[in-house]
C-alpha cells in the first residue's frame, strides 16, 4: 500500500486540509499506516498535480488561507483499482520479539522495564480505542451506514489486536520474572 491510498481513504471519509489530514493520521489511520506531516504534504502536492485530488482555497480570519482537499474522479478510479489488487502476505518486523529471544543470551531481567513500557503504551491505546468506539459507535451496528460499519470493523480489529498484545506482554512479563528469580 502506498501512502496515496491511505490519504485517498481518509479524504473520502472526510475532505480536509493537510493539517487536518496529518492530525487524522496521528489519531486513527496512522495506527495502520504511518507518515510524517512532511510526507503527507509532499504526497498531497503530487496527488493534486496528478489529478487524484482537488484543492479548494478557504479564507480564514487572522490566518493564512488553507487548502481543503477532496478526492477527484481519477483518485476514486485509482483507489478502486488498488482495492481490487491482491494483498501480499504481510511481514512483521518486531524488534521487541527479537530482543526477548536475545535475552536468553544475556540477562532476562534487563528487559522487564522495556516490556512494561510497551504494556503501558498498548493499554493506553486500547483505552483510546474503547473510548473512541463508545463515542463514535454508540448505537446498534445494524443502524450504521456502510462506511460506519467498515470503520467500526477496523476499529474492532484494532481493539482485539491490542487485547491480544496485552495478553502476550503479560505472558512475556511473567516469563521474564520467572527467569529473573
Amino acid at each position: 500500500m502506498a501512502l496515496e491510498h491511505a490519504i485517498l481513504v481518509s479524504l473520502l471519509e472526510q475532505p480536509g486540509s493537510g493539517y487536518e489530514l496529518a492530525r487524522r493520521f496521528d489519531r486513527s489511520i496512522g495506527r495502520f499506516w504511518t507518515a510524517t506531516h512532511q510526507q503527507i504534504y509532499r504526497v498531497l502536492r503530487r496527488m493534486e498535480a496528478d489529478g487524484w485530488i482537488t484543492a479548494q482555497e478557504v479564507p480564514q480570519d487572522g490566518r493564512p488561507d488553507k487548502k481543503v482537499y477532496a478526492v477527484a474522479a481519477d483518485g476514486r478510479s485509482v483507489l478502486g483499482d488498488w482495492l481490487r489488487e491482491p494483498v501480499e502476505a504481510e511481514t512483521v518486523r518486531h524488534e521487541l520479539a527479537v530482543k526477548i529471544r536475545a535475552a536468553a543470551f544475556d540477562d532476562p531481567a534487563a528487559l522487564i522495564s522495556e516490556v512494561e513500557r510497551h504494556r503501558t503504551a498498548h493499554a493506553a491505546l486500547l483505552e483510546r480505542y474503547l473510548t473512541g468506539e463508545q463515542r463514535d459507535f454508540p448505537g446498534d451496528q445494524a443502524e450504521e451506514s456502510p462506511q460506519q460499519q467498515l470503520q467500526h470493523v477496523v476499529l474492532r480489529g484494532g481493539i482485539e489486536y491490542e487485547r491480544m498484545t496485552l495478553a502476550w506482554l503479560d505472558d512475556v512479563l511473567a516469563t521474564l520474572h520467572r527467569l529473573a528469580d
